[in-house]
């Protein structure tokens, strides 16, 4: 099964909490803190598989989480780092952040690319240790990972991409060129995937072709199959238009070379302005007169016109050397910029909502349920550090905006106090 877009959510592992703990030994007197730092989060990874052609997997498996690093111990032993999870995507693959629509990665190399990284590791109670706060009971919880739900995209890797209507022999065409061996038979939407075929054109000198089936009008809008493979065009370097001049089943090559263009506009303006050949096929079974009038009519608008019969290889090499010399002067194949996306960390672990009911402010923020796992609250220095927590964040101003008065409630995820200036 060719699947070329997939939505998958993933998520980098959290760091490691940082542990309290005190060093206790034997003829040791006032050992002191030695909580050890927690491990850092693993990162989700993606690297290029050239065994894989399709995202199929991922219509199967939709949730890829990296494993969270290990929390620090006694003894000044920080946790283990996590492993970083590594997902395998075909080349060519496009992957976008699913809510804004910006491109995080294009995997069109074999360097591996980092989409999501781990949280760091908490710091353990050593850290806290001054000589006025010498027993510090608290550390820090580690910051999750970035989480992300993602889009992939396959976007072929060719140089150069055979459009037109089904059944004007583009299979054909890909097939004489090139190794590729696409169905081929008589009738429409025989080919129902992308085929990719490498054209040798000398010793050391070749390039990538692209058979993108199913185009015909109102594909850019969804009809037939041509919505499904528009995205393949996209990274081709140069057009080759594929027309039936002959006109057996009864179609004007003229409008089908507009309706085909038209489809290229609507989906992408840009696309529309690649560089165009147009190759008539089927010409052994066209009149010298029909032939004659297509090619008055695409050149007039500029473009290179050849003559082909796929089937018979005739003039196909005049075609593949025109196409070869156009590629040299074009620039390489598309990659797509790629566009930042905000760490989670920064926008969910300032994330809060703060609600009145009864008289009580009721604060949620899931980032600070770590935190109050780490807080001893009969602990006096503890209970510092996290008002310095809900101070830094902004929490304890939103209080304060809102006309909190001192002796007013506040609760945080069950735990609830009393406000004090």
């Amino acid at each position: 099964m060719f699947v070329d877009v997939a939505k998958i959510r993933i998520k980098a592992g959290d760091g490691g909490a940082g542990a309290v703990s005190f060093h206790r030994e034997k003829y040791v007197a006032a050992g002191g803190p030695d909580g050890g730092d927690g491990g850092k989060g693993g990162d989700v990874i993606f690297q290029v598989d050239t065994n894989i052609s399709t995202l199929v997997d991922f219509k199967y498996k939709r949730r890829y989480f990296a494993p969270n690093g290990e929390p620090g111990r006694g003894s000044n032993c920080s946790g283990k780092n996590a492993q970083d999870l590594i997902i395998y995507v075909p080349k060519g693959t496009v992957i976008k952040h699913a809510e804004s629509g910006r491109v995080m990665a294009d995997l069109s190399g074999p360097e591996p690319v980092v989409v999501a990284r781990g949280g760091k590791g908490g710091w353990g109670n050593q850290h806290f240790a001054t000589p006025t706060r010498q027993i510090p009971r608290f550390a820090k919880p580690g910051l999750p990972g970035e989480e992300f739900e993602i889009t992939l995209e396959l976007k072929l890797l060719a140089d150069v991409g055979l459009v037109g209507f089904p059944n004007v022999g583009k299979s054909t065409l890909i097939s004489v060129v090139s190794e590729a061996k696409p169905k081929i038979a008589n009738y429409h939407f025989t080919t129902l995937t992308p085929v990719l075929g490498v054209v040798k054109i000398a010793e050391g000198k070749s390039f990538v072709m692209a058979d993108i089936p199913g185009l015909i009008e109102g594909a850019s809008d969804g009809v037939g199959l041509g919505h499904e493979f528009l995205r393949h065009v996209d990274r081709c370097r140069l057009i080759v238009h594929v027309v039936d001049v002959s006109g057996i089943e009864g179609r004007d090559p003229k409008e089908d070379f507009e309706a085909i263009n038209r489809e290229l506009y609507n989906f992408s303006e840009e696309l529309s302005e690649r560089p165009q050949i147009v190759a008539a096929n089927k010409c052994d079974m066209a009149s010298p007169e029909q032939i004659e009038a297509f090619r008055q009519f695409v050149e007039e608008k500029g473009l290179e016109f050849f003559p082909i019969s796929a089937a018979t290889r005739q003039g196909v090499d005049a075609l593949i050397g025109a196409v070869a010399a156009k590629l040299d002067t074009l620039p390489p194949i598309k990659e797509y910029e790629v566009e930042h996306v905000p760490f989670t960390e920064v926008l969910d672990r300032q994330r809060f909502e703060i609600r009145v009911e009864e008289g009580i402010y009721v604060v949620e923020a899931d980032w600070l349920k770590p935190v109050l796992g780490m807080v001893d609250v009969d602990d006096y220095e503890s209970l510092q550090y996290f008002q310095r927590v809900l101070r830094n964040s902004g929490v304890i101003d939103k209080l304060e905006e809102m006309g909190i008065q001192e002796g007013d409630t506040v609760s945080i995820l069950g735990f609830d106090f009393d406000y004090v200036r």
